[in-house]
């Protein structure tokens, strides 16, 4: 939001906004935090048991057709069920039959009685399409042909779950088709089952209360059984990935794999919603609890706006009155003591502002005065220009040359020392007025000295405050400058940021005492010295305009000759 469109807000609006975003703010990471945290926690747990009971699965069914290739082995080689199958099959003695037919019946009935998980066992025979010994009656419809095939070898093939043979029972069966390989006769099979309701207690299977559907799907990638024939139709091939342990999704569905070992895999089949629906449980409770907080919010933030609008309406009549010059009006307390403290405060304030404009009234009328007597102050200099004016025209026209240049560089020097254009001035009109100065001074004093001033061209139009050079040569010519005397006078640019000025003599030398008396002493005390006037000159302007970021040194030697140095801050762009 730009600042023009926040400035135009209310503050009931932006105390709505700040608590709403105080609230939002929180409650939106710490809902992002959990939701990620929840959802991994919950992925991973639920994802961990259906993998888990998917490996029971798989295991259950690894064993059971691994007891029903015992059980084949058993009527299919050779031993004593298969020595009395073939018995059977060579004898033409129908007695003998007979009794060999039960003897038969008997071996496949203990065969039958030690393996319980063991449906309809029987040999069948394939030209013939018949069954022969088995222990149940089969259905008339039963064709082997028309049963999903699981996993198929030479001469063994596995039925995936399908109707069972028996008669009597309609429920779904894992199968064994083997050859048998004691006679000579080539369409001889064995055929065993499991038995009653055996293949649904092992997919029959809930996770953490979700319902699950299963698929089998055959090493050709053939779903072979599938409890959900609607999406995954059996003889369909299966639509996700062969890896083994990891979830695919398909369609609204979530699907996880477990190959076996001989290849064929099992897959539990289980919806989205089913799979989400602990999470979406866990945002309902979010979301309720995040409408709680921010409606408790709203309503704190409604006390808190009725707490601050009532003391700023209160605040507002005080203004009003302050407005209408209502000076004198009676305090009114908002029972709040930090908006009490206030109101007391702004009451003195107005108080003390009637004051002020009572002194302000008697200030004005000074101040007209004032701008009377210095108009009358202004009209003195102007004299004092069109006197000296005067003198150099008439010393000129006598021949007087020396008192016409006396003249002449006083005229300079006033015009310059009081100039009305403002404190600062140039590096070059600083030293141009200095050596007029100096002209003055070769003529009032009599002994000899030497000024020599050094200046770079480049820095002349650089600004320094007005009159900062000659107060410091005057205090040298002042301190026992005699015959033969020297000032080098020195301005110099330091880093592109700062102006060092120095002024050194080879006068007589000062004490440490007496240095530190001129940078530190006021005026009354610097005046004893003979030139404390200029040099608290000089502090104060360096002081006042340029605070601590201005430096002022003394040096002297004991053998004589004293330098003063003064380091100014350049103006920068703006000031």
């Amino acid at each position: 939001m730009k600042v023009g469109k926040l400035a135009k807000l209310s503050l009931k609006k932006r105390m709505l906004i700040i608590i709403l975003t105080s609230s939002l703010i929180p409650l939106s990471l710490i809902g992002t935090l959990s939701y990620y945290k929840m959802y991994a926690m919950l992925n991973n747990k639920i994802e961990a048991s259906v993998q888990n009971n998917l490996q029971q699965v798989a295991l259950s069914l690894e064993n059971t057709i691994s007891n029903l290739n015992y059980v084949t082995q058993q009527m299919a080689f050779e031993g004593n069920v298969g020595r009395g199958l073939q018995n059977y099959l060579n004898t033409e003695n129908v007695y003998e039959k007979s009794r060999l037919d039960k003897e038969l019946i008997t071996k496949l009935n203990i065969i039958n009685f030690s393996n319980p998980s063991i449906g309809l066992m029987s040999y069948y025979f394939k030209n013939e399409k018949s069954f022969l010994f088995q222990n149940f009656p089969t259905k008339k419809d039963f064709h082997l042909e028309d049963l999903p095939v699981l996993q198929r070898f030479d001469n063994i093939t596995y039925y995936g779950p399908h109707k069972s043979g028996n008669r009597f029972d309609d429920s779904n069966v894992i199968s064994v088709f083997r050859h048998v390989n004691v006679l000579d006769q080539e369409d001889v099979y064995v055929y065993v089952e499991t038995s009653y309701k055996f293949t649904q207690k092992i997919l029959q299977s809930n996770q953490k209360g979700m319902h699950v559907d299963h698929l089998i799907v055959n090493d050709k990638g053939v779903v072979s059984y599938s409890e959900n024939a609607l999406d995954f139709p059996v003889g369909s091939v299966y639509p996700g990935d062969n890896t083994s342990g990891k979830s695919a999704g398909y369609k609204d569905y979530y699907l996880f794999r477990n190959v076996s070992n001989q290849g064929w895999s099992v897959v539990s089949v289980i919806p989205q919603l089913e799979y989400n629906k602990e999470i979406s449980e866990w945002f309902k409770q979010f979301f309720g609890f995040s409408f709680l907080s921010i409606a408790v919010s709203l309503l704190l933030g409604w006390i808190l706006w009725r707490m601050v609008y009532v003391p700023l309406t209160k605040f507002n009549k005080e203004i009003m009155q302050l407005t209408n010059q209502n000076f004198h009006s009676e305090l009114k307390t908002t029972h709040i003591p930090e908006f009490d403290r206030l109101l007391k405060q702004f009451w003195n304030m107005r108080l003390r502002i009637w004051e002020l404009l009572a002194e302000v009234k008697q200030t004005e009328k000074k101040k007209a005065d004032l701008e009377v007597e210095k108009l009358m102050y202004q009209i003195n200099p102007h004299f004092l220009y069109n006197t000296l004016d005067t003198v150099c025209w008439i010393a000129r026209l006598n021949g007087q040359d020396e008192i016409d240049g006396l003249a002449t560089s006083l005229n300079k020097l006033l015009h310059y020392n009081l100039d009305k254009q403002g404190q600062d001035t140039t590096i070059k009109q600083e030293i141009d007025a200095l050596k007029e100065y100096l002209n003055l001074q070769q003529i009032r004093y009599d002994f000899r000295f030497d000024v020599q001033i050094e200046a770079d061209a480049s820095i002349g139009d650089l600004e320094i405050p007005r009159f900062i050079l000659q107060p410091i040569v005057e205090n040298a010519l002042y301190h026992g400058l005699g015959d033969d005397g020297v000032i080098h006078v020195q301005v110099r640019l330091e880093e592109a940021s700062h102006v060092v000025l120095s002024v050194a003599d080879n006068g007589i030398s000062l004490s440490e005492e007496k240095i530190e008396k001129l940078l530190h002493n006021e005026r009354g005390e610097n005046k004893k010295m003979g030139f404390g006037i200029g040099m608290n000159y000089i502090k104060r302007v360096l002081s006042s305009r340029y605070g601590s970021e201005a430096e002022l040194q003394i040096k002297s030697n004991e053998a004589g000759g004293t330098t003063v140095l003064m380091r100014i801050p350049l103006k920068k762009d703006g000031e």
